[in-house]
């Protein structure tokens, strides 16, 4: 068989619903790895949120952060590396409708920094960002970030989501997060994991259809899409598995990925 480029989605994919690997996915990536294929995660999450899988995996493939703004290798100089960003302005801009979009927080970063606009809105444990202070505040905000986050109500989702799209038209695009909290996330227009999964294929000189994808939710329609063979979780949404080649029998709380994966490249 020849070599393939595992692009894995961590929430609901790689992760159980505990978001933690278990030991027996561990196990099978590693297999993976070597029987000689490449495992990338490419995931939503930005590189702090996701940096302890890397480390878990022990990988040291190029990775995807926020939905494909970001393709890096993390701790090393890559060529092909490349960073996407919003304007501030539009930041202040969603800041400045926080009541009129019934938003309980805004939250700008890119890789290595993070702002929130009021510091008691902020959960460390979610950001994965313990010690968080003033200067973290959004009116230090004085670059581009590579993402926003914005935190609703599930009842208020579409419609913030359609509010923004439509006056930024051509500037962003909103993302859903996925996981219990209704977290949408704002990337620069276009930005989608697909984008980003093929710049690692091409700097491993591995053809489109040896990428093998696999994910849960909308945000990786364009990945299982642009995969040689896209795998959805059976825990996936309706609107994925209609664009997968095929559908794991089990979900992510059961190993479904690594069952898949096992019996799928004969390990």
């Amino acid at each position: 068989m020849s070599r393939k480029l595992i692009a894995i989605d961590l929430d609901g994919t790689t992760l159980n619903s505990q978001s933690q690997i278990s030991l027996r996915t561990v196990e099978v990536l590693e297999k993976a790895k070597k029987a000689g294929h490449y495992v990338s995660i490419a995931t939503g999450r930005p590189f702090r949120m996701s940096e302890q899988f890397y480390r878990q995996l022990k990988l040291d493939t190029p990775m995807v952060n926020f939905n494909g703004a970001l393709v890096h290798k993390p701790y090393q100089k890559w060529s092909f590396e490349r960073e996407l960003s919003i304007s501030k302005d539009i930041a202040f801009e969603i800041l400045a409708q926080k009541e009129a979009l019934n938003l309980d927080f805004v939250a700008a970063e890119n890789r290595e920094t993070f702002y929130i606009n009021d510091l008691k809105d902020f959960e460390g444990s979610f950001f994965a960002a313990e010690n968080v202070s003033e200067k973290n505040l959004f009116s230090n905000l004085t670059t581009n970030p590579t993402s926003l986050l914005v935190k609703t109500q599930h009842e208020f989702s579409a419609q913030v989501s359609s509010s923004l799209s439509k006056q930024f038209n051509g500037e962003i695009d909103v993302r859903t997060w996925g996981g219990p909290n209704a977290i949408l996330e704002i990337v620069p227009k276009g930005v989608q994991k697909a984008m980003s999964v093929s710049v690692i294929a091409d700097s491993l000189n591995i053809k489109q259809t040896d990428v093998l994808a696999f994910g849960d939710e909308h945000n990786d329609v364009e990945l299982l899409d642009y995969a040689g063979w896209g795998v959805a979780m059976s825990n996936g949404t309706d609107q994925l598995k209609s664009v997968a080649n095929d559908i794991t029998p089990k979900t992510n709380d059961q190993d479904g990925l690594a069952d898949y994966l096992e019996r799928y490249l004969s390990l």
